[in-house]
Formats: structure tokens, C-alpha cells, sequence
């Protein structure tokens, strides 16, 4: 209870006070319960600060903003449900969805209602391969973000036992689809290809199988919960291969999975934001407020209302069309450096680099 509170509290101080006036409304789909949540609250905590921070500067248009958020529990059916219902409050613009099984259903409805929709974290390319002109992404995508891993797997493990395993969703699914290609373009055969079933907690049987092929090498497509835990049952199992993911292992809860056991865990992930001066103010707030040091979930979700905020200006209207056409034509000066989307609504030019957990810290790392 008292935790519960403490959150509440904090989410309070970001979010600032007078926003029952506010006159643009801004969604936030995301996930604040469920397997991922810790990840969803990051999203929440920077899609809140920003708006405090445009607020506190006069707001967009000569209006104030304010936030509502959806819970879709990276669930596809809740982020319809929560896509709705933002269509029924009238937002303008939708932060989100966090995850890419839940963004991609979500769009649908965003584009049928002409809600402009640019999501901070779901990189699975199906959702700006349709051409839906309101649908934005501020991160990069599986096909980028799964080359970087494969081509690393494929240098470091030449001639050796590699494998893929997946959790079945669009997101882990779609990264480790890329990677396997990546590493049969380069010559290098999977030894096993495999996948779990999100939520699992005993993965005896998988590692069984990669210790009869003598796996030195495992890409896991996926989220935090099950590779803290097949890492953690690896070692007790006497495993030692390299495991790498992608930028869903950015978050403190793996290591409290796995201890030392999740030692030299690798994954892929935008340059860390922390180190961008225009940063500081959202750093500051979280220690501020208590809450830990943000990772890029927050700083994403912080840029894409900055985003959002920029491109309505720049339209000069509330209008979603007005501010879909700023958006494809315009550059953005964010948290995260600068952002432009090319016609698909991708951002141009994403940069991913190798993250090593090292004594319960996500160091980025030179050895690509």
C-alpha cells in the first residue's frame, strides 16, 4: 500500500497540477500492467514530465495539453479497446502503443478515426508498411534493429553453434525473423530455431536442446520476464552461451531476475539519451521525484511529445491532418537529437548499438 502510494504520489508531481483546463488532449497507450509494465511506467513517466515541461512554457497553440492515459497491457484486444476510447474523448494525437502486437491493431483504428498515432517503442515494420499517412514511429525497426544483432552473431560466432528463439509476438518474433536472415545472408547456419510462449517459467526443455547442439550463441526475440529467466536457468543448467535480445532488455528487472547470472547479457537499443544535454531537465525531474534514473523508454516517450507539441505549431491547427502533413514535412529538435520521418512515417536515420549488463548496469558497448 504504501509503494502504491508513493507511485501515485510521484506520477503526481510529474503530471504537475492545473491540467483539469487543458485544452488539446494527448494519448498515451502503453502498457501499466502486465509482464512489461515496468517499461510501460518509463513511457508514462516521460510522456507526463513533457507535458508538465510544454505546459509550464505556455503549452501549444496558446493552449494547455493534457494526458490521458490507456493501460493495453501489450494486450492486441485491450489496445483496441483503449484506441477507441481515446477516439471517444477526441484526442488529436496518440503517444503509443508501447508494444508492437498492440500498435499495429490500435492503427487501425487511429487511421480509420484520422487520429495522428507515433509510437516511442513498437518496432515491428508492418505498422508503417501500410501507408497509413497519420502513423509515425520515433525509434527504428525490427529490420534495422535485427540486422545489428545478426551481423554482430555472425562476426563474433563465425563457424560455431547459433540459435533463435522467440516468444510468438510480433515484436519478438519480428526481430528474431531478422536476424535469421541476416545471419543466412552472412553464411551462417542456425543450429536450432526455436520458441517459448510469453509468461512461461520453466524452460528446462529449451536449454536441454541447446546444450545437445552446443549453442554458443542465443538471440532471444523478446521481452525481459522469460530471458531473465532462461538466462538464470541456463546457468544453473550449466549453459554458458552469449545471450542477446533487443531493446526490450533495457530495464533493471532482468538483472533482478537473474543476479550475476545475467552477466554479459547483450542487447541492441538506440544511443542512450542520458548523455544528450537537452536530457538533463528529464533527469533531473525523475531524481526529483524519487523515481529512477529514466532509460530510453521514458526519453522516447518524452520526445515523441515534443514531437507532437512541434508539429502542431508548426500546422498551426489542432487539426490531426494539418498535423499529420507538418510531421512528413518537418524536422523536430527533441530529448533525442533531431527526428524527420521519411513518407512511410519512420524516422530517418536510426542509430542502435550493443548494450553489456555489467554488476546490474546497462553499459553500451564498443565491441561490435
Amino acid at each position: 500500500m504504501t509503494r502504491s502510494i508513493s507511485l501515485v504520489s510521484a506520477l503526481a508531481l510529474l503530471a504537475g497540477v492545473g491540467t483539469a483546463h487543458a485544452d488539446i488532449a494527448i494519448g498515451l497507450g502503453t502498457a501499466t500492467s502486465g509482464s512489461v509494465a515496468a517499461l510501460g511506467q518509463q513511457t508514462v513517466y516521460g510522456a507526463q514530465q513533457a507535458i508538465k515541461d510544454i505546459n509550464a512554457k505556455g503549452g501549444v497553440l496558446g493552449q494547455q495539453l493534457v494526458l490521458k492515459v490507456g493501460d493495453d497491457a501489450c494486450d492486441p484486444r485491450q489496445a483496441v479497446a483503449v484506441a477507441n476510447r481515446f477516439a471517444t474523448e477526441k484526442v488529436v494525437a496518440v503517444n503509443g502503443h508501447l508494444c508492437s502486437g498492440s500498435a499495429i491493431p490500435a492503427s487501425e483504428v487511429y487511421n480509420e478515426e484520422g487520429i495522428v498515432m507515433m509510437t516511442p517503442t513498437a518496432t515491428n515494420p508492418t505498422l508503417t508498411d501500410r501507408g497509413y499517412t497519420g502513423v509515425f514511429r520515433a525509434c527504428g525497426r525490427d529490420d534495422q534493429q535485427g540486422v545489428v544483432s545478426g551481423q554482430y552473431m555472425a562476426t563474433k560466432f563465425k563457424g560455431k553453434a547459433v540459435a533463435i528463439v522467440d516468444d510468438k509476438q510480433s515484436y519478438g518474433k519480428g526481430l528474431a525473423d531478422v536476424v535469421a536472415k541476416t545471419l543466412e545472408q552472412a553464411g551462417t547456419p542456425v543450429a536450432y530455431r526455436g520458441s517459448v510462449t510469453a509468461g512461461e517459467k520453466d524452460f528446462s526443455s529449451l536449454i536441454t536442446n541447446l546444450k545437445q547442439r552446443n549453442v554458443e550463441a542465443v538471440y532471444y526475440g523478446g521481452y525481459h520476464p522469460e530471458l531473465g529467466l532462461i538466462v538464470r536457468q541456463a546457468r544453473e543448467h550449466g549453459l554458458q552461451a552469449q545471450f542477446i535480445a533487443g531493446d526490450g532488455l533495457n530495464n533493471p528487472e532482468f538483472w533482478a531476475i537473474t543476479g550475476a547470472a545475467g552477466q554479459g547479457t547483450l542487447y541492441t537499443d538506440s544511443p542512450s539519451a542520458a548523455s544528450n544535454p537537452a536530457s538533463r531537465q528529464l533527469v533531473d525531474a525523475f531524481k526529483a521525484a524519487g523515481l529512477p534514473d529514466p532509460g530510453n523508454f521514458a526519453f522516447y516517450s518524452y520526445a515523441v511529445i515534443q514531437t507532437i507539441a512541434q508539429g502542431l505549431e508548426k500546422a498551426g491547427s489542432a487539426d490531426p491532418k494539418k498535423l499529420a502533413a507538418a510531421l512528413h514535412g518537418g524536422t523536430f529538435d527533441t530529448v533525442v537529437g533531431q527526428i524527420q520521418f521519411d513518407k512511410k512515417g519512420d524516422v530517418v536515420k536510426p542509430a542502435y548499438v550493443l548494450y553489456e549488463w555489467r554488476e546490474g548496469k546497462n553499459v553500451q558497448t564498443a565491441g561490435q
